[in-house]
């Protein structure tokens, strides 16, 4: 099954998204928008900036 996102309200009214593995797991939580519309134009935003994206390992050797 493939991962999807989710919008939701949090505690504190701010709306939120996070990225959900097939199994359900949180991979990755966005910060606090005012609104709805911008917690989804943010979910937009990451997701065009995946597309076609590289990992760096930036971590340093010992």
């Amino acid at each position: 099954m493939p991962g999807k996102f989710e919008v939701y309200q949090d505690s504190g009214g701010k709306y939120r998204f996070r990225l959900k593995a097939g199994n359900g797991g949180i991979v990755a939580t966005g910060q606090g928008y005012a609104s709805k519309e911008a917690a989804h134009k943010g979910v937009d935003a990451v997701q065009r900036a995946a597309d076609g994206s590289t990992v760096v390992d930036a971590s340093k050797a010992a």
